[in-house]
């Protein structure tokens, strides 16, 4: 009986051709845009999280900053103390009795409006860093040839740099230039060339390629001084487990460093990378829930596209339906019959949406590649039968409800 239905509803579908088409595009569309939605947003979260992890997924940033509300600032509504990372601060989160969650640190200094010239070209990195050479693994910045900053050019105020990528191609022409050895003047001051770095790429909100490093103490000598506190603290956690607890053992350790106290309130800010990525996830996941919610409308739509066509249908085919109820087909028979033709269009349907969506995942959209959910285009599937066949009961059991001389009679 269930070939028989299936030989019939095909008939039905192949004499109907344009009017099963658009009854299967509705399902289609409701599929494909289901897949493609959560696809997209699938693919722009790990984008995020790519951009974050190439900052470092165990880095914790700490800044000092001053007046009202910023970060921890202000509490209690009151004008707060400046106060600034200074090396007695980067001596006291080196001891592990302090800070026992934090694996390695960099007190870093940034000196602005810093122009290098080499050979007639001229160009000014956006980031011109003086930084110890753990800040290399801190940050996630490895070298792609020559070598990072070692603790003897730390220690021997040397004359050296490792560039980005982007600065390498403005200063000699390519980013594919050796410039290892180079001699380069920044401001008054010859550095030599001995790395640069890997190829980051942007983090939505900066250039990471374009950027020079040298030591810590190069910079105070040459550029900044060092009266000044530093611009920042780039800390590396344990894991990545351990980034909340190295927060807190930050925060308590300068602010008892500063004797800042809870009326005073602390100027110290920190920017947890692990905190980051877990709420750029959640918002994402959320974001993406959203849409596809609304992308499932289309299905309902569809469905009810389904219910349409299959009362049409059961109109139409009255004569024939009175006809097999008289030579004996049972209620059950036509119910299966009509349900069966229901689920065939959504069926159709949901494989040509399931091909639409995996084919629009080729392709990029607003700059997003999409990254496909197999559970998406399951769950998307599974729906498209659920609908057909909910849509599909109503005609299906109207049909075969019909008393077979009324049906005989229908004109």
């Amino acid at each position: 009986m269930i070939r028989e239905n299936m030989r019939i509803a095909v008939q039905g579908i192949v004499s109907n051709r344009l009017r099963s088409a658009l009854t299967m595009l509705g399902i289609l569309i409701g599929v494909g845009a289901v897949i493609l939605v959560v696809a997209v947003g699938n693919g722009s979260s790990k984008a995020v999280q790519s951009r974050i992890q190439a900052l470092g997924t165990n880095t914790l940033v700490v800044f000092s900053g001053g007046g009202f509300g910023g970060g921890r600032g202000a509490r209690n509504g009151t004008l707060s103390q400046r106060v600034g990372i200074t090396s007695q601060d980067v001596t006291a989160l080196e001891n592990k009795v302090n800070a026992p969650d934090v694996k390695a640190l960099s007190p870093v200094r940034n000196a602005s409006s810093v122009t290098a010239s080499y050979n007639g070209s001229t160009y000014s990195p956006s980031q011109f860093v003086g930084v110890l050479p753990a800040y290399s693994e801190i940050r996630n910045y490895p070298v792609g040839s020559g070598r990072f900053l070692t603790n003897d050019d730390q220690a021997n105020n040397s004359k050296v740099v490792v560039l980005g990528t982007t600065v390498v191609q403005n200063l000699f022409g390519t980013a594919n230039a050796n410039p290892i050895g180079a001699q380069v003047q920044f401001n008054a001051t010859t550095l030599t060339v001995v790395g640069v770095l890997k190829p980051k790429g942007s983090n939505g909100a900066q250039d990471q390629d374009d950027i020079a490093l040298i030591p810590l103490s190069t910079m105070e000598e040459s550029f900044t001084g060092s009266t000044t506190p530093y611009s920042q603290l780039a800390v590396e956690a344990t894991s990545a487990g351990t980034t909340n607890a190295a927060e807190a053992e930050i925060l308590a350790t300068l602010d008892a460093d500063h004797h800042i106290t809870a009326t005073s309130a602390t100027q110290f800010n920190v920017l947890n990378q692990t905190s980051l990525l877990a709420t750029s996830s959640a918002n994402t996941h959320t974001f993406t829930v959203l849409l596809a919610a609304i992308a499932a409308i289309s299905l309902l739509v569809g469905g009810i596209g389904v219910m349409n066509i299959m009362l049409v249908t059961v109109t139409e085919r009255t004569r024939e339906i009175g006809i097999r109820k008289a030579i004996g087909a049972r209620k059950p028979d036509i119910l299966s019959q009509f349900l069966v033709e229901a689920v065939l269009l959504s069926l159709l349907g949901g494989l040509l949406g399931v091909a639409a969506g995996l084919i629009g995942s080729h392709f990029k959209i607003d700059g997003t590649k999409p990254v496909i959910v197999p559970v998406s285009v399951v769950l998307a599937f599974g729906v498209s039968l659920l609908v057909g066949l909910f849509f599909g009961i109503y005609p299906a059991n109207r049909a075969a409800s019909l008393r077979p001389i009324d049906a005989l009679r229908y004109e």
